[in-house]
């Protein structure tokens, strides 16, 4: 079920059932809550697609809802729909062993270039951005987008995600934490006093910004890694102007630069943590130099709310499958599961333990390796009888196998961000960590009261027998 662009995919979601076309909303407020309500936490919610949307033309479109299922998660990563969810951990844990890399192709022509813009022109506004929550600081065209940019000395391109908003016509803020790789071609472009050439684009292929939102290596193009996991090349056009790589199949797109010398409050927004918690501050102002779009253009969006608590969706299912492949190519063996809960405030891996120690290093490693590194919280290490994604499983290993005193470890001083919002405005940047290790002690696991359990076949005949009448 392979597709080219956003309009493909939305076609393969229909096809799917897993599609629903909402007509009249007000992009003021009003699609920021029914995308919360109508799609966000919701299992197995579709994906909303918002036309004829108030004070705009037809066909200019608002999509919401890219993840919400293990099914659209696996045909945007270019897997059997029907994979389960070990399988898809399992497909993304190979390709990131093997690491697929198709560098994108320059092409001529695309359909990005149906309408181009410049100078006076330009209108960030003719498109429908919404004001998502009342708390605000104004209408962000920026949430399931992707950012592009060039490290001016090694000159690799990196496609990140950092929120974008719309300050007026040919003006935007963009919020990019330290240590972002966005962040850092930025920094070197100011110390060299110059600006910071940038493409964004706000209607795109869901695949790139999956990509765009993964830890990946640094010097490493994301434009290369989805071009592996497709399977074929993302087709680009070269901006006249910044000299970046502009994806031809795009939605909407604007070539910008970011400049070292002026500066707008940018935020608050209601990030991802489910708070207002980088407040409001000085970013620095981006002009908008040429804008792109197709005909009907489509904003794909991602508005956050509060994260959810299940272990399934697809951000959760990805950081897992990093933080298990960084933990094991560390060294650390026997590791059964690996679960992210609320996208990445908790880590929860299961392992079967071998050795004294075994599970502080997994807790240790898994709580500073790339994929697990930022703006965690809490790591929870427990025996692989647990579910790591049953999270009341989880709880009672923490209550019936962990004696506090000896059982949790605390990190200061780790990499945080701005978003957190439990840091003080003086202190954001740091956080710590809480390593809770609820194994059984080691040292006398073989004389640990036995658990009551149902084996995993007894299980899986019971759910066969009594199907139709208890679990359907």
């Amino acid at each position: 079920m392979s597709y080219k662009d956003v309009r493909e995919w939305i076609q393969k979601v229909d096809e799917m059932g897993e599609l629903k076309v909402i007509e009249g909303a007000d992009w003021n407020l009003e699609i920021g809550a029914l995308a919360v309500l109508a799609s966000k936490h919701k299992e197995g919610s579709p994906a909303l697609l918002f036309d004829r949307i108030k004070d705009y033309p037809p066909g200019y479109r608002i999509l919401v809802g890219f993840f919400e299922t293990l099914r659209r998660s696996a045909l945007t990563s270019n897997l059997p729909t029907n994979i389960s969810r070990d399988g898809f951990i399992q497909s993304w844990r190979e390709r990131l062993a093997t690491r697929p890399s198709i560098p994108p192709v320059t092409v001529s022509s695309g359909p990005i270039l149906e309408n181009v813009y410049e100078g006076d022109e330009i209108d960030l506004l003719k498109f429908p951005v919404p004001f998502w929550h009342r708390r605000d600081g104004g209408r962000y065209i920026g949430t399931g987008h992707i950012v592009i940019t060039r490290d001016p000395e090694e000159g690799w391109v990196n496609t990140g995600c950092y929120r974008v908003m719309v300050h007026d016509r040919n003006t935007m803020g963009m919020s990019i934490s330290p240590g972002k790789h966005g962040r850092m071609h930025r920094t070197k472009y100011f110390e060299m006093g110059k600006p910071c050439p940038v493409v964004a684009c706000f209607g795109i292929d869901p695949l790139l910004h999956m990509i765009a939102s993964r830890p990946e290596p640094y010097g490493q193009s994301e434009l290369d890694s989805a071009g592996g996991i497709k399977g074929e090349p993302v087709e680009v056009i070269m901006g006249e102007y910044t000299g970046l790589p502009i994806p031809a199949h795009a939605e909407i797109a604007v070539e910008a630069e970011i400049l070292p010398d002026q500066g707008k409050e940018e935020g608050p927004f209601s990030e991802w943590t489910g708070y207002y918690a980088s407040g409001e501050k000085l970013e620095p102002l981006i002009k908008v130099r040429r804008l792109y779009h197709r005909n009907d253009p489509i904003i794909t969006a991602s508005p956050e709310y509060r994260p959810t608590g299940r272990a399934e969706q697809c951000y959760e299912l990805i950081r897992a499958a990093y933080i298990r492949d960084q933990v094991e190519k560390a060294g650390v063996p026997d590791v059964k599961a690996v679960a992210s809960y609320f996208r990445r405030f908790l880590t929860v891996l299961a392992i079967r333990q071998r050795y004294p120690g075994h599970a502080r290093q997994a807790a240790l490693i898994a709580s500073q390796c790339q994929g697990g590194a930022y703006l965690g919280r809490y790591v929870v290490v427990v025996d692989d009888d647990i579910d790591a994604y049953d999270i009341h499983d989880v709880l009672w290993a923490m209550c019936t196998r962990a004696d506090p005193v000896q059982a949790v470890e605390i990190i200061r001083r780790c990499w945080s961000g701005p978003l957190d919002p439990v840091i003080p405005k003086q202190s954001k940047g740091f956080s710590s960590r809480m390593i809770i290790d609820a194994c059984r002690p080691f040292e006398w696991m073989k004389d640990f009261p036995p658990a009551a359990e149902i084996t995993a076949e007894e299980k899986q005949a019971l759910f066969a027998k009594w199907k139709k009448e208890l679990f359907s």
